[in-house]
């Protein structure tokens, strides 16, 4: 009897953890993304640096905006101080977010294009957090918003760990506005 009970119990784990991997799965595997078109700006949100500075640098290069604004949360980011500091042919602004999250980049964002008259932005996050980005900074501003992102090799372990993270911030994000 406790054998029986015992496999049921996997079975149930095992069923559930395949519902939320596969309904979940458009949401931080594939999420939607846009084709980038010349926008006011592109606005580079914080995380690990997998690429995406690299990424909305070439855009802003191939004349898709004429300023690329970078989140900088870190407190000692050689690469983030190397951009922040070169010299470029466009516009390239940095600003630490307060606080220093999603909702804090989407506040800056808001407050800059406000300032600016921005109607688009392309946006450069990594491919797990695209659909949670979207939620929230389409709460701080209401232009047009085109999410891109560098399309990083994760491994298992990260998109674990990407599921429940990002999950709970959909939560956390879902009971605050911007």
């Amino acid at each position: 009897m406790r054998r029986r009970r015992w496999a049921w119990t996997w079975l149930i784990l095992v069923a559930v953890v395949a519902v939320a991997v596969s309904s979940l799965w458009p949401v931080y595997v594939r999420p939607r993304t846009d084709t980038p078109v010349p926008a006011d700006a592109i606005l580079v949100l914080g995380g690990a640096h997998d690429g995406r500075e690299q990424l909305a640098l070439h855009m802003a290069h191939d004349g898709l905006a004429p300023r690329v604004l970078f989140s900088d949360p870190y407190e000692h980011s050689a690469m983030i101080n190397r951009i922040c500091h070169g010299g470029y042919s466009f516009e390239v602004l940095c600003f630490d977010p307060s606080p220093r999250t999603t909702r804090g980049e989407g506040r800056e964002l808001a407050r800059m294009a406000r300032a600016a008259g921005w109607h688009r932005v392309i946006v450069v996050t990594f491919t797990p957090h695209i659909s949670r980005a979207r939620y929230i900074l389409e709460k701080c501003w209401d232009g047009e918003l085109l999410f891109v992102d560098p399309k990083p090799r994760l491994s298992v372990a990260r998109w674990a760990y990407d599921y429940v993270y990002q999950s709970a911030g959909y939560l956390k994000a879902a009971f605050e506005g911007c």
